[in-house]
């Protein structure tokens, strides 16, 4: 048996927060709230989401040997992750400076400082990680040669989630091992134009399109619309899950996360994703990234909730209800 449901190989940064009445514009200077720190970074929030929910889950990252090192690596370990291989050392612990909107939108600039450090070496000296691991998850915040190595030592039968974030041109060895390619509307521009195609108007055309360049499946999230996946066998939309959001940061990851877990679980792309989007649901009513994420038990409530309001609308008026919402 597998050790692990999901290993996440990707950044851990220091998340530093203010919330702000509107982001500023170019020369701009605008007050904000106090500042708060959190633990974040893309690879770290995955991890603590996938542990949250129950998965058995490692990260193989690294941190400075700071404060900041030790907040990521606690937060960690509090989510039951298994951080043997979170490598200290050798640069500070990455920073994202994030502001926060009224509406719960954020803009983010990021540091790297050890996330750089991330090299193939550490990946090929990790190989008893992917061996024991049944989905392995991956970002762009950590250099592109080391995502490339990650697919090098892949082994038969493990499957890669690769969300492109921040986005850049993907090479094709790179493309063909994503099972699924996760992107939003600006990764999958950003592709899309990076490999010199024409981007069309409608999501199931990117995907399509996206498709085209070699990933296995591709899924793109849609924000208040949902999702949508698509395989050899076509596309499909996702609806998204009303909620009153309080702040987008991390949910993306959440949402990530979420799905490798159930896809090496067993489920269908597109019922891993039903269930994605509601873990990304509920991680923006939250303030925060990885304090946001929800628990299998507060994902399960939801669901029965949903279940139980289904029925009132089928009693009420004799069919089934749609409800949209926030990611």
């Amino acid at each position: 048996m597998d050790d692990y449901d999901l290993l996440v190989v990707g950044s851990a940064n220091a998340d530093l927060v203010t919330a702000v009445e509107r982001r500023p514009g170019a020369g701009e200077t605008v007050l904000g709230s106090d500042l708060a720190v959190h633990p974040g970074g893309k690879g770290a929030n995955q991890a603590v989401a996938a542990g949250r929910l129950g998965a058995r889950t490692a990260l193989l990252a690294r941190v400075g040997d700071d404060a900041y090192g030790r907040l990521l690596l606690e937060s960690q370990r509090s989510a039951g992750v298994d951080t043997v291989g979170v490598l200290v050392g050798g640069a500070p612990t990455g920073v994202a400076l994030i502001t926060v909107d009224p509406s719960g939108d954020n803009s983010i600039v990021v540091a790297p400082g050890a996330n750089s450090r991330l090299t193939p070496g550490d990946v090929r000296a990790a190989g008893s990680l992917f061996e024991a691991a049944r989905v392995v998850s991956t970002q762009l915040e950590i250099p592109l040669e080391t995502v490339a190595e990650v697919v090098r030592v892949l082994p038969a039968g493990t499957r890669l989630v690769l969300n492109p974030s921040p986005p850049a041109p993907l090479p094709e060895e790179v493309l063909g091992a994503c099972d699924p390619l996760v992107v939003n509307e600006h990764e999958a521009r950003v592709i899309l134009r990076g490999a010199g195609a024409e981007v069309p108007a409608e999501p199931e055309d990117w995907a399509r399109r996206l498709l085209a360049l070699g990933p296995k499946s591709v899924v793109v999230t849609l924000g208040g619309d949902g999702a949508l996946v698509a395989g050899p066998d076509g596309t499909a939309r996702v609806p998204s899950v009303e909620v009153d959001a309080v702040d987008t940061t991390g949910a993306g990851d959440a949402f990530t996360a979420a799905l490798g877990w159930r896809l090496g679980a067993g489920d269908d792309l597109e019922t891993a994703a039903r269930y994605a989007a509601k873990v990304g649901a509920l991680a923006v009513t939250r303030a925060g990234a990885q304090v946001s994420y929800p628990s299998g038990e507060e994902v399960a409530a939801l669901d029965a909730a949903s279940d139980a309001t289904s029925d009132v609308a089928s009693d009420e008026t004799g069919g089934p209800v749609s409800r949209g919402g926030a990611r």
